[in-house]
């Protein structure tokens, strides 16, 4: 087994990496939407009750905002 300093001064001796893996970064960006937009619901609704604050509601929409952005970046880097 070689050391860590052998490895260091020769990195062409360590295994390959693998591959990276695959996702399908439309339904992980789709999926974040939801989330938010779950949260926007929640946090309109308890500031309307005067128990949240606005900061929730603008955090929850800036999300669905930049979702929305990673969904037209995903469908055009397929």
């Amino acid at each position: 087994m070689p050391t860590i300093r052998s490895l260091l001064a020769h990195p062409e001796e360590r295994r390959p990496s693998p591959p990276a893996p695959r996702a399908d970064l439309f339904r992980v960006f789709g999926a974040g939407m939801v989330l938010f937009a779950v949260g926007l619901i929640v946090t309109l609704v308890l500031h309307l009750t005067g128990r949240g604050a606005l900061e929730g509601v603008a955090i929850c929409g800036t999300g669905i905002v930049l979702g929305g952005l990673g969904l037209l970046w995903a469908r055009r880097h397929r």
